[in-house]
């Protein structure tokens, strides 16, 4: 099987609540102090992986600081030179030499900059897709849709572009695999990357913390669901599949756990 490399590249920082983000309601006394500040500090992760001659990128991060300070999550930044783009020219790669861009999903922070990725294919679930060209209203700002009333008007980051739908599990090319995680969004997946350490999950927004794979026994929980999501049932049955398929949380790579700010940081390479 054919082996890749990934880095883990922070797009820019989210502001959230840690409840009404990371940890399910239910779960707050096992987690967080009661006096604790409820305010968390999230990086935005995308994944540049790399191997059989190509150029992939899982997601490709946030907005500028006005657009995802203004219509999103107030105090959110995107510092200079945090663009995907940006970091992608600093590392000797033209946004136009990535080849191929598989998204967890479309919401707003992990779309941005696509323009510029001239010749990238695109992959996505077909259901995710179908939903976010006519998302229901509480889903607007998510997708930056353009039936939003706001000025100025802002619209999709995908607009006008092909995709290669997906329905379901499958393998992509030769060492990479999507399987789908609903919960987050009605058709949220995860990449799957083979490298020589073995395979990681790229879990996209399914977590906001490893925590979320943790079982919580004084109330039978096997996972500790986060707070932000579609579909409850959808996303407690997404958590325990990847229970199931990680040999461990060392192979879990979400884009937003504060855990990944170490890693974005350390310009660590995976697998190489």
């Amino acid at each position: 099987m054919q082996e890749y490399t990934i880095r883990a590249i922070n797009t820019g920082l989210v502001t959230a609540s840690k409840r009404n983000y990371l940890y399910h309601n239910t779960t707050h006394k096992y987690y967080l102090k009661p006096d604790e500040d409820d305010v968390a500090i999230l990086p935005t992760a995308c994944f540049l992986v790399e191997g059989n001659g190509k150029k992939i990128m899982v997601d490709t991060g946030m907005s500028s600081t006005e657009i995802a300070d203004k219509y999103h999550h107030p105090g959110s930044v995107q510092k200079e030179g945090m663009d995907l783009p940006s970091q992608l020219r600093k590392l000797g790669i033209e946004p136009s030499e990535i080849t191929d861009i598989i998204f967890t999903h479309l919401h707003w922070d992990h779309v941005y900059y696509l323009p510029e990725f001239t010749n990238a294919k695109l992959y996505v679930q077909r259901k995710e897709y179908e939903f976010a060209k006519n998302p229901i209203a509480l889903y607007y700002k998510s997708y930056e849709d353009p039936r939003l009333e706001i000025e100025p008007r802002i619209h999709p980051q995908w607009e006008g572009r092909e995709f290669e739908l997906l329905d379901g599990e499958c393998e992509i090319f030769d060492g990479i695999s999507v399987y789908p995680t609903p919960g987050h969004s009605v058709g949220h997946q995860n990449v799957v990357v083979h490298t020589k350490e073995g395979d990681y999950h790229c879990c996209g927004d399914l977590m906001f913390t490893l925590d979320n794979l943790k079982p919580v026994p004084e109330i039978g929980y096997e996972v500790t669901p986060p707070s932000r999501y579609v579909d409850i049932v959808d996303e407690w049955n997404s958590l325990v599949e990847v229970k199931k398929r990680v040999a461990s949380d060392k192979f879990v790579l979400c884009a937003h756990a504060p855990e990944m700010l170490e890693l974005c940081d350390s310009g660590k390479v995976l697998g190489e």
